[in-house]
């Protein structure tokens, strides 16, 4: 905890001073542009992943970036999304799952929650994603396979919940899947019937690549 709590000391010391008047811009309110939904593991850092700045991107964490359905989870997760879409007028939301996913593992190792009963009934918001791995064939590292079938579990799970269905109806927001591999520093797109590819790439541009 030392290190941490001198770098509370140096951020109040030597960073907030030279942001002073971009904190103070804040306190007016946020526009952030996106809704992130991301799995709460250590290793990633969603401000240096979209090299953002406080107040772009709106942050949803929870262990293995779960989306429980509409009236299915504890409201916490239903709040977040409920306010980003009808209070902040966000209208991107992205679900990123990432490489070496300790609750990927776990979902498919019962052994691995025995002593965790909380963890093992969060999990249950993910049931379906072993079945559906089988139609992420064509990626071949079967982690990885697992965490793209979650990501697109997740969405669908999103879209159950009323404001997300109203505004993607009406075409004021845009659901996206990726996944980050911290190893490597890729953020890749999932694309149901292709597999991954390179964010932000067409699939020509894709297929080159492969």
């Amino acid at each position: 905890m030392d290190r941490i709590l001198a770098g509370i000391q140096r951020f109040q010391a030597e960073v907030f001073p030279d942001q002073k008047a971009d904190f103070e811009a804040l306190a007016a309110g946020q526009k952030p542009e996106l809704l992130l939904i991301t799995c709460s593991d250590s290793r990633i850092d969603t401000a240096l992943v979209t090299q953002t700045r406080p107040g772009e991107v709106f942050v949803l964490r929870n262990a293995g970036n779960l989306v429980p359905r509409a009236g299915s989870g504890s409201g916490a997760e239903a709040a977040t999304i409920e306010f980003a879409i009808e209070g902040l007028g966000i209208r991107n939301i992205a679900v990123c799952g990432h490489s070496r996913c300790g609750a990927m593992a776990a979902l498919g190792d019962p052994d691995a929650t025995a002593a965790l009963p909380a963890l093992r009934g969060w999990l249950e918001h993910a049931h379906s994603t072993l079945e559906r791995e089988a139609s992420f064939s064509e990626i071949e590292d079967p982690a990885l396979r697992r965490v793209a079938a979650n990501v697109m579990v997740q969405l669908e799970q999103l879209r159950t919940h009323p404001s997300v269905a109203a505004a993607e109806a009406r075409g004021a927001l845009a659901l996206h899947g990726w996944i980050y591999r911290f190893e490597t520093g890729e953020v890749l797109e999932v694309v149901p019937g292709e597999g991954l590819r390179p964010l932000g790439a067409s699939a020509e541009a894709a297929s080159a690549l492969a």
